[in-house]
Formats: structure tokens, C-alpha cells, sequence
């Protein structure tokens, strides 16, 4: 499976989270699991921890690249193509960084490992 983490499923794997299934876990820690992490939660992560909604995220804010090669996860940039796919979607979720996870799950062919239903609004169907 090839799989993209939404931002908190990242959170939640990094620090132990119990709000993350078993089974879901299971899932990120098979090593036949291609598991990914987008640029874009880098970019959620230190927006939020810059407003103070995430205060203790600040250790992986700074070394976002190094923590997710130590869980052996793929680091996903953005493209063009992305950023494109993400404006044009049909939906009323006006979060961009929800926007952009979804056009890089379409674009990609990956499946969505996330707690929020929001997604669906974009034609995609988180694991959960």
C-alpha cells in the first residue's frame, strides 16, 4: 500500500498518540507499506506552532526532514500539478492544507490515512 499521512496522523505516530488504532498503526509499521508525509504538513505544523495552537511542536518543526527519514517516511513535495488539482476541487472545505493532502492522494494514487471526514468532500475516503 502507498500510503499518505495527514497531519495529525503524523503528530499522532511521532508522539504515541492513543488517538491512533492499533490497526492503523499496524498499517504505517508494515515495511511493505510505502508510507508519506507531505510537504504540506511541514508547512501546517509550522504555521500552527508559529500562531501558538501547537506549542510543543517546535522540536519538529525544525528538523521535519530528519524525523520523518528516521521513521522512514517519504517526504512528498508540492508541485504545480498539485497546487492546480487542489484549486479545482469540488468541495466546501476551504482549508488549503486539507485541499492540498487531497489533490496529492488523487494525483498520486495514495490512500489517505486521516481521522477527518472533511476529505470525502474531495472524492477521498481516509483509512481510518
Amino acid at each position: 500500500m502507498r500510503l499518505l499521512l495527514d497531519t495529525h496522523a503524523i503528530a499522532w505516530w511521532l508522539f504515541n498518540d492513543s488517538r491512533l488504532s492499533s490497526s492503523i498503526r499496524a498499517l504505517i509499521a508494515d515495511p511493505q507499506n510505502d508510507v508519506f508525509a507531505s510537504a504540506i504538513s511541514a508547512f501546517e505544523m509550522a504555521t500552527k506552532f508559529h500562531t501558538g495552537k501547537w506549542n510543543d511542536f517546535g522540536p519538529l518543526v525544525m528538523a521535519f526532514e530528519q524525523a520523518m527519514a528516521a521513521e522512514r517516511f517519504v517526504v512528498l513535495d508540492v508541485s504545480a500539478r498539485h497546487a492546480v488539482q487542489a484549486g479545482l476541487l469540488d468541495g466546501n472545505d476551504k482549508d488549503p492544507f486539507d485541499r492540498m493532502i487531497a489533490a496529492q492522494c488523487k494525483i498520486e494514487g495514495l490512500l489517505l490515512i486521516s481521522a477527518d471526514s472533511a476529505f470525502k468532500a474531495f472524492g477521498v475516503e481516509p483509512l481510518w
